[in-house]
């Protein structure tokens, strides 16, 4: 069984949501970043971390990639080139997207409040509106990133648009809001979200 340690509220949602998805047993340790718990797994104090045996991995991306290849689930073989292509979308959504909305996040609470810059908001906000249009044009037709196969970066994808939405950042393009509405209506999210 994995042991995940994080807060629900965070990238540990992600983990969460992939752990559901595969119908795989684990354990939710509450922990908020940079609490005890978390700095004896991961110096930097973020979360989430997961157990695997008396292994830890750090780092939400990490952790999903794992899980997807040991799995051979929410992923395309490594390897292919529909990998190569789901890669590039992954770090697509993890640059311009998750990027920008952390920023956000470190400058609305994570940061010491002398050192949070409010102007910065209205460059970041652009920025994420830009990153939608940009998303938009490179989606499919399928229903998810990768056409009809789910994988991890529609779980990071629809995480950013839960983050945009709490940062008060305006989700506008059509293609964007329709694609994380259809995510976040998934009943393994729902179970997370009403957690």
């Amino acid at each position: 069984m994995y042991q995940v340690i994080g807060s629900l509220r965070t990238r540990t949602f992600r983990v969460l949501w992939a752990l559901e998805e595969m119908g795989l047993e684990y354990e939710h340790i509450h922990a908020p970043p940079r609490s005890p718990e978390i700095l004896a797994l991961n110096p930097s104090g973020k979360v989430p971390a997961m157990k695997v045996g008396e292994t830890v991995i750090t780092d939400s991306a990490a952790i999903l990639t794992y899980l997807a290849d040991h799995h051979n689930t929410l992923t395309h073989p490594a390897g292919t080139l529909e990998r190569a292509r789901q890669d590039a979308m992954t770090g697509f959504v993890l640059d311009e997207m998750d990027g920008v909305l952390w920023m956000a996040g470190k400058h609305k609470f994570v940061l010491p409040k002398e050192k949070r810059m409010p102007a910065i908001m209205d460059s970041l906000r652009w920025e994420f509106e830009r990153s939608q249009a940009l998303f938009s044009a490179r989606f499919g037709d399928g229903p998810f990133i990768m056409g009809d196969q789910m994988t991890i970066t529609d779980i990071i994808a629809a995480h950013c648009g839960n983050w945009a939405e709490k940062f008060d950042f305006p989700m506008t393009d059509p293609v964007w809001v329709d694609y994380v509405n259809r995510m976040r209506a998934r009943p393994a999210f729902v179970k997370l979200d009403a957690g």
